[in-house]
């Protein structure tokens, strides 16, 4: 009893009073689960569980380094991984010094030592709707407020998809052909307030599948540099377009972009290698600014010293064979769509334009809620994600293009949507 009662007087932060309640989604399937009746997933990104083939000698070997073994940190990472972040960006095209590349466990941590170096308790970060939900909970750690800009979707211009037979202008009825989606720059400006720090985009968007167009990059830039505002760029699934893929915001142009720019991606997307745990910050801008934040940002590393060497030692290699995983996530990726565009053909449902990714949004009748269809789907042994849960309205629901073809083939047959 004593114990039981020294609990309900335990104060928690209100940090973690989130809403932990299960949905009805997640009940269903864990009792689907339990009684040994496990849904076709059609959610699964996990790219180690996806049956892609990986060399795992080639993949374990690099941890065997024999400096390993020894303890000397640098805040900001160990130079020779630092140095092969920058010849992944020169590979591309872009210009990244060592010096301006800062090492982290995840895009999660380095979004926490953004928040962090950017904000005071309270201050604002900018995010388009729809969007991956991590944000919320990042933010909410970090004392940050979260306000919303729109993305647009505009179904009636030409959007094209290249597939192993070349570029052809998607037609087929299951397909909303359309250029896709695009940042409400009207409604972006309305959103700033005088806490206003930073605008967050990710290139390309996830679930959407956008990525920044030029002249959304102009005036991201032009806006943050008028406002004193910081841009934060997610570009993790950058290397994953079905077209040519979109610039990075790091840039090798003179001068520095206007703006502090800070780009985020990792080994997790760049390697399809989740459980090794690296990621990084590659910052560009205005000197004075750009030199101001990279001492804060070695101080604030400094403070964790998250990375372990062998990880560190690895990384040279591990970027270096990323092409070969690359390729086989990109032949899912259109292989998986155009099975889904198939499958679409004829039926109440319409798959909306994707420009990268690794996800593919449809459009199921409004006359639905995207939870109702999810537990419809469920009911015949298929697992979909609501739309809902990026923040759409009703009548969208999510995909997973890394899905195994067969486990693909059989949960696509299975949608209701005949």
């Amino acid at each position: 009893m004593r114990e039981r009662l020294s609990a309900e007087r335990m104060k928690f932060s209100t940090r973690t009073n989130w809403n932990l309640v299960e949905n009805e989604l997640a009940a269903a399937v864990r009792r689907r689960r339990a009684a040994r009746l496990a849904p076709v997933d059609l959610t699964l990104s996990n790219p180690t569980h996806c049956g892609f083939a990986y060399d795992a000698a080639s993949v374990l070997l690099p941890l065997h380094h024999s400096d390993a073994i020894g303890y000397d940190p640098d805040p900001l990472g160990m130079m020779k991984a630092r140095e092969a972040v920058s010849g992944y960006y020169g590979d591309a095209g872009a210009t990244v010094p060592p010096e301006r590349i800062c090492l982290t466990t995840s895009t999660s941590e380095a979004y926490s030592f953004l928040f962090r170096l950017l904000c005071n308790a309270g201050d604002e970060v900018l995010v388009a709707r729809p969007s991956y939900p991590l944000f919320d909970y990042i933010a909410r750690l970090d004392d940050v407020e979260l306000r919303e800009y729109p993305l647009f979707y505009d179904p009636n211009a030409p959007h094209t998809m290249k597939s192993d037979a070349g570029t052809h202008l998607s037609s087929d009825a299951g397909i909303d052909a359309g250029q896709g989606w695009s940042i409400d720059l009207h409604g972006l400006r309305s959103a700033i307030t005088d806490r206003t720090r930073a605008i967050l985009v990710v290139h390309p968007n996830n679930p959407t599948g956008n990525y920044v167009s030029a002249g959304e990059r102009e005036a991201l830039q032009t806006i943050c540099a008028e406002r004193g505002l910081a841009l934060i760029v997610d570009e993790v699934f950058r290397d994953y377009p079905l077209d040519a893929a979109a610039p990075s915001f790091v840039t090798s142009r003179i001068p520095e972009p206007e703006c502090l720019t800070f780009v985020l991606s990792g080994l997790s997307k760049v390697c399809g290698l989740p459980q090794m745990k690296a990621s990084w910050i590659a910052a560009c801008g205005p000197s004075p600014e750009l030199r101001s934040a990279m001492d804060r940002i070695e101080v604030i590393a400094d403070t964790f010293l998250s990375m372990n060497a062998p990880i560190q030692h690895a990384m040279p290699a591990w970027l270096a064979a990323r092409h070969s995983l690359q390729d086989q996530i990109r032949q899912r990726m259109h292989s998986n769509l155009e099975s889904l565009d198939r499958r679409l053909r004829g039926s109440c449902a319409q798959r909306l334009a994707i420009q990268g990714g690794w996800t593919a949004v449809l459009r199921v009748p409004r006359t639905v809620g995207d939870q109702e269809f999810a537990l419809a789907a469920l009911d015949r042994g298929v697992l979909v994600q609501p739309g809902e849960f990026y923040g759409m309205g009703d009548g969208r629901v999510v995909l997973s293009l890394l899905t195994p073809p067969g486990r693909w083939a059989e949960g696509l047959e299975r949608l209701p949507i005949d």
